[in-house]
C-alpha cells in the first residue's frame, strides 16, 4: 500500500515548522522535520516580516527532506492572516511585507468610518473590526503614499506569497483572504467600494481559489538546488485557524470549537455567514473555512495572561514546568479571585500580575498574592469567559450545540478542560493538539483524491487520534461561581 507524504509548513508570528504527515490507508503519522524562528523586524520606523528569511527556512526544510530521502507528494503552507506583500507588473516583490503590529494602523478604522460607516463595513464583510485588518493597512499605506503600494499591480497574502516564492505561480486562497475585511462572505468576491474608499484600485486583488487548489510545482531552480524534485504545492486552508478547524474530529455539525493557545477562538462552522445586528453588537466574525463554509467565531484572550505571568516569575527566578502549574492551580482555593480575560488592561501591561491584582482590588475581591492564586484565577476566569461567549454563540447558532471541541496546544490542559466542562455543563472533547498541521495535511490528502470532503477527513482523523472527553462535575457549585463572575465583570 502506497505511503503518501505531505509536507505542512505551519508558520506563526514567532516561529514556524515543517511537519511531515504520512498517510498509509487510514494510518496517519506526523514527524517534525524542521523548526525555525520568525520575528517582526523594525526598519526606519516601520515593522516588517523578513519574507526572504522565511523562504530560506522553507528551502532548508526541503533540503532535509531530500537528504533523508523522503519522497514528497505535495506541500502546503498556512500562516496567520491579514498581512500581505506587494508585487510589481513583472512579478517582482516590492520590499518586505508590513507586519500587523506596525502602529501605522492605529486609529485607522475610526478615520475610515468617516468615509464608510462601521455598520456598513461589517454588513459587507461580517468581519470583526480590528485596526490591523488588511483593509485598514491598505488605507493607511495609501494615506502615507507608501512606495510599494504605488508601484504594485497586485498583492498576495502571506501563505500565497510564500507559495509564489516556491513556484512562481500566484493564487489568492479563500480562507486567508477572508480575514482581510475586504471580502464579502455572501458573494465570495472582494468589495470594490471598500478598496476605492481606501484609495486603492480593486484590480490589486486576485480572483479567489478554494482550499485544495494546485498552485504549481516547485521552480526548476529550487527543485534542482534542494534535490527534492518538482513537487506540487497545494493552496491548503492558508489561514492557520481554518486548517485547525478542518482537523476537528466531529462526526456532525452540532458542535462548537475552541482553538486554544495564546489566543482562544471560539466558534461554529456554518454553511452561510451570520451577519446580523446581534453578531455586530457582539463583535463576532465570519471567516472562510473548507468547502466554502464560514467560521463564525469570536476572539478571546487565551493563555496570554498566564504566559506573561510566567515571564515575570521566570525573571524572579521562579520557573514552573506545566505539570507544576497545574498542581499549583489544583491546590489553590477555588473562586477566590476572578477577572474578565478580555479587559483592555490585559492587552500588553508592563506587569501582568499587577494588572490582575489591580482588577481584583478595584472590583472588591481578594487580591492574589501567591503564584498559585494567580494561576487559579486565570484558569477559572478563562472557563467562565468561555461559558459567556458560548452562551452568546448558542443564541445565534442555526443548530443546537451539544459539545465543545478544544483543539490546539490548550487541548493538553486537562485542568482547564475540566473546569470548562463543569461550567458549560456539556462534554468537552480535547484534541488534537497538532490540529493546524493535521488540517494542512488533510487538505493535501483531499487534493490527492484520498478523501472526498471535510466529513470524510474528520472521520479519518478520528481513527488515528484518541481525544480525551471531559464531562461536567460539580455543576451546581460552578453555576454559583459563574453568577459571581457575571456580577464582578458587569461592573467593569
Amino acid at each position: 500500500m502506497k505511503t503518501y507524504n505531505f509536507l505542512a509548513f505551519d508558520i506563526g508570528a514567532t516561529s514556524g515548522r515543517a511537519v511531515l504527515g504520512s498517510l498509509v490507508g487510514d494510518k496517519f503519522e506526523m514527524q517534525e522535520i524542521n523548526r525555525f524562528p520568525n520575528a517582526i523586524m523594525e526598519l526606519h520606523g516601520k515593522y516588517y516580516w523578513n519574507i526572504y528569511k522565511l523562504y530560506e527556512a522553507l528551502k532548508d526544510s526541503l533540503f532535509i527532506c531530500a537528504q533523508q530521502q523522503i519522497p514528497l507528494d505535495s506541500i502546503g503552507i498556512d500562516t496567520w492572516g491579514v498581512d500581505f506583500g506587494y508585487l510589481a507588473e513583472d512579478g517582482t516583490l516590492l520590499g518586505l511585507p508590513r507586519a500587523y503590529r506596525d502602529p501605522y494602523t492605529d486609529g485607522a478604522p475610526e478615520e475610515y468610518f468617516k468615509i464608510i460607516s462601521r455598520e456598513e463595513v461589517y454588513r459587507l464583510t461580517g468581519i470583526q473590526i480590528m485596526n490591523f485588518n488588511s483593509l485598514f493597512q491598505l488605507f493607511r499605506a495609501s494615506k502615507e503614499n507608501f512606495g510599494p503600494l504605488g508601484s504594485a499591480k497586485e498583492i498576495l497574502f502571506m501563505p500565497d506569497l510564500l507559495s509564489y516564492l516556491l513556484t512562481g505561480k500566484k493564487v489568492c486562497e479563500y480562507t486567508d483572504a477572508s480575514t482581510s475585511q475586504i471580502l464579502n462572505p455572501m458573494t465570495k468576491q472582494f468589495e470594490a467600494s471598500l478598496l476605492e474608499a481606501a484609495g486603492v484600485s480593486p484590480s490589486i486583488m486576485r480572483p479567489l481559489v478554494m482550499p485544495g487548489t494546485l498552485v504549481g510545482e516547485l521552480t526548476d531552480a529550487l527543485a534542482k538546488e534542494t534535490g527534492i524534485g518538482k513537487i506540487p504545492v497545494i493552496a491548503v486552508a492558508g489561514h492557520d485557524t481554518a486548517s485547525a478547524v478542518a482537523a476537528v474530529p466531529a462526526l456532525d455539525c452540532e458542535f462548537a470549537y475552541l482553538s486554544s493557545g495564546t489566543w482562544s477562538l471560539m466558534g461554529i462552522e456554518t454553511e452561510e455567514p451570520i451577519i446580523t445586528e446581534e453578531s455586530f453588537r457582539n463583535n463576532f466574525t465570519n471567516e472562510g473555512g473548507l468547502e466554502g463554509t464560514t467560521r463564525f467565531l469570536k476572539n478571546i484572550t487565551g493563555m496570554w495572561l498566564l504566559e506573561q505571568c510566567r515571564k515575570e516569575w521566570s525573571k524572579a527566578g521562579r520557573d514552573y514546568a506545566y505539570p507544576a502549574i497545574v498542581r499549583m492551580a489544583e491546590q489553590a482555593v477555588p473562586f477566590r479571585s476572578l477577572v474578565n480575560p478580555d479587559d483592555p488592561r490585559f492587552a500588553n501591561p508592563a506587569s501582568m500580575t499587577e494588572a490582575i491584582a489591580s482588577y481584583c482590588r478595584e472590583s472588591g475581591q481578594e487580591v492574589p498574592e501567591k503564584d498559585a492564586e494567580f494561576i487559579r484565577c486565570i484558569f477559572e476566569s478563562l472557563a467562565f469567559r468561555y461559558k459567556e461567549v458560548l452562551g452568546i454563540l448558542m443564541n445565534m447558532a442555526p443548530f443546537p450545540i451539544r459539545c465543545l471541541h478544544v483543539i490546539g496546544g490548550g487541548s493538553m490542559n486537562n485542568l482547564l478542560n475540566q473546569f470548562t466542562a463543569n461550567v458549560i455543563n456539556m462534554p468537552v472533547i480535547a484534541g488534537p493538539s497538532e490540529a493546524t498541521a493535521i488540517g494542512n495535511c488533510m487538505v493535501q490528502a483531499k487534493a490527492a483524491g484520498l478523501v472526498a470532503d471535510r466529513w470524510e477527513m474528520r472521520r479519518l482523523i478520528s481513527t488515528f487520534i484518541s481525544p480525551t472527553v471531559f464531562r461536567p462535575e460539580d455543576n451546581g457549585e460552578w453555576e454559583e461561581a459563574y453568577k459571581k463572575y457575571q456580577l464582578i465583570t458587569s461592573k467593569k
